[in-house]
């Protein structure tokens, strides 16, 4: 469905509601296709290609608020849709605190940020890419199975349209490359590794051959893991698991959490709360970002922010929900689906790198632990107490010295933080990236 044919059909849904006696109302209309193969030891072993499509109706009585969305856009359908929504609305309680955006919030400029890629590739050329992967994966010595490579592309086209006088769409893409195999055998052990390549442009994915090399080697790398002892030591995250503190921070400092009062950082905003060089960025803005977008989902403008900035708090992550709970205003990070109301979140977050390399780093270390992989999910989101189960390499003398698996490490996230050093090695590889970071005196739990 074109852009205008899309918002159209949205303004009419909504006028119908207010015919129906709604005080106001928003309507989101997301259309998605995909296309996916799957390669596994030679041979194709699945090919996929999906369409979907699906429009959510929010609807205000006073302030009362219902949602209901469908993927059937026929005119009974709609008009049952509508029916629904506002019958809802009159039977739920009052939310004092719903309610869309004051014409003067609305965005009115929105920034061109590249985020669709015009070309889809053909299912042969994702034959091609996950062959070419897998291959190389297999090709690495040591490798004895995989569990396949994969390559997939995707297309959605967002419209919202709301009552306020609010109409905007946008079209946004992506594309990646994975491939999973194993090393080893029964006898001595197995060990199993990943690598994966994901962008908005096809073009700026890394080679199938970088992609299953790395999985392959990684697996290797694995073999032979010993225990590690229990100590307080050093531990250094790799970019593939340092990325997870951001997680944790996003979290943390969500308007959701600190209305209810359930963030172990409900008191922080406006402190030092990371070590002075340590910057957060949160960006919807960034070119070819991962999960750009120009205007939040309550078609609120939304802008470039440091989070975290010389290692202060400067901001919550606020919906206009939880801004008006709080007596704030909102920060622009709505987001939503068709079926559910608009809560804060996240854009393309990243740390900012630090100034040393990673083998610096790790240098001046006697002993220590390089986790490459967590496990579980021990971690409080209230007191931040953090336990998790770990794999990597123990480090011994400033080196990677060998492998090590079945490992805990565990501290409190507040300490964490402000014990964190972040490395030089930043890529922007998943939407929410860092770089190598280390922590030190974190308790480690092995044999």
């Amino acid at each position: 469905m074109a852009a205008d044919e899309a918002e159209t059909l949205l303004a009419d849904l909504i006028a119908k509601a207010k015919a129906a006696g709604a005080d106001a109302a928003d309507a989101l209309l997301v259309d998605q296709s995909s296309l996916s193969v799957t390669f596994r030891l030679g041979r194709p072993e699945k090919v996929e290609r999906s369409e979907a499509g699906d429009v959510g109706l929010r609807v205000l009585i006073g302030k009362h608020q219902a949602f209901v969305s469908s993927s059937d856009r026929s005119v009974q359908a709609l008009a049952e849709l509508v029916e629904r929504a506002v019958a809802m609305a009159r039977a739920v309680p009052e939310d004092p605190y719903c309610g869309l955006a004051d014409p003067a919030q609305l965005a009115r400029d929105f920034p061109v940020l590249d985020i669709c890629d015009p070309t889809e590739p053909s299912t042969e050329q994702l034959v091609d890419w996950a062959k070419r992967a897998e291959d190389a994966a297999r090709a690495v010595r040591g490798v004895t199975n995989s569990e396949g490579a994969d390559a997939g592309w995707g297309r959605s086209k967002v419209a919202l349209v709301a009552s306020n006088g609010f109409s905007h769409s946008y079209s946004v893409s992506s594309a990646q490359i994975s491939a999973a195999v194993l090393a080893g055998d029964a006898a001595g052990g197995m060990e199993r590794d990943y690598d994966f390549s994901s962008a908005v442009y096809a073009a700026d994915l890394r080679s199938p051959e970088d992609i299953g090399q790395g999985a392959g080697h990684r697996a290797v790398e694995r073999l032979g893991a010993r225990k590690a002892r229990t100590a307080k030591l050093p531990v250094v995250f790799d970019p593939r698991v340092s990325r997870s503190f951001l997680g944790h921070l996003a979290g943390a400092i969500n308007g959701g959490a600190i209305t209810r009062g359930t963030s172990f950082l409900k008191d922080s905003l406006g402190a030092q709360i990371f070590a002075d060089g340590v910057t957060i960025t949160d960006d919807p803005h960034r070119q070819r970002g991962l999960r750009s977008k120009p205007c939040d989902g309550e078609g609120i403008a939304n802008r470039r922010r440091a989070l975290i900035d010389a290692g202060t708090l400067t901001t919550w992550l606020l919906d206009l929900r939880s801004a008006r709970q709080l007596g704030l205003e909102t920060t622009g990070h709505a987001a939503r689906g068709v079926g559910s109301p608009p809560s804060p979140s996240v854009t393309n977050l990243w740390m900012e790198p630090g100034a040393i390399t990673p083998a610096e780093m790790i240098f001046d270390i006697p002993e220590g632990f390089y986790v490459t992989e967590l496990f579980g999910m021990g971690v409080n989101g209230v007191t931040g107490d953090y336990s998790r189960g770990a794999a990597g390499f123990w480090i011994k003398g400033g080196e990677i010295a060998y492998p090590v698996s079945e490992v805990t490490v565990a501290g409190n996230l507040k300490e964490m933080f402000r014990e964190l050093t972040p490395a030089n090695d930043l890529v922007w590889r998943y939407g929410t990236d860092a770089p190598t970071v280390r922590i030190d005196g974190m308790t480690i739990a092995g044999a």
